[in-house]
């Protein structure tokens, strides 16, 4: 039985083109290369007899479980999202996939994109549209400001730029 977790609000069903692309190539190749001489090793390990003190059959079966887990769930996540692969009917507002550069008040420049929960995985200057300065940036404009509470306390940002497509 797995673990017990509460239900979360559901992750965006988002995905930028380039985010997808990476996604599946991780389900292809855990698919076609890395799980196939995984499964050879534990049929071999298996055919040896006693698999209850078979260190490399027990071995290989958790990687077979490690694997088989991040594959179902990538084929679920991928089949739910929506793939957004063109800009907005009004490119001055900040929606998802806009690249944003902001100003805090000491000057400082930041830029972010906007994209699906799946692609910021601590990727430089992508944030996951459910992050709460995401929320806070949507359907603005240029020269507006986003106020955003953080850990170390509220934040006034000011938009200075909002493009789609590559940086």
């Amino acid at each position: 039985m797995g673990r017990w977790r509460p239900k979360g609000k559901p992750a965006s069903k988002y995905i930028t083109p380039e985010g997808y692309r990476r996604l599946n190539e991780e389900l292809q190749r855990l698919w076609k290369e890395e799980r196939p001489p995984i499964t050879k090793s534990v049929q071999e390990a298996a055919a040896q007899g006693d698999r209850s003190e078979n260190a490399e059959y027990i071995y290989g079966k958790k990687q077979l479980r490690e694997i088989d887990r991040r594959i179902r769930f990538l084929s679920k996540r991928l089949d739910g999202m929506t793939v957004v692969d063109r800009p907005p009917e009004d490119p001055g507002k900040v929606f998802f996939g806009a690249w944003v550069e902001l100003e805090d008040d000491d000057g400082k420049l930041e830029t972010y994109r906007l994209v699906g929960p799946d692609e910021a995985v601590g990727s430089d200057g992508l944030i996951s549209i459910d992050a709460p300065l995401a929320r806070a940036l949507l359907g603005k404009r240029v020269d507006d400001e986003a106020r955003v509470r953080t850990p170390t306390g509220a934040r006034c940002l000011y938009i200075n730029r909002i493009w789609y497509g590559r940086p």
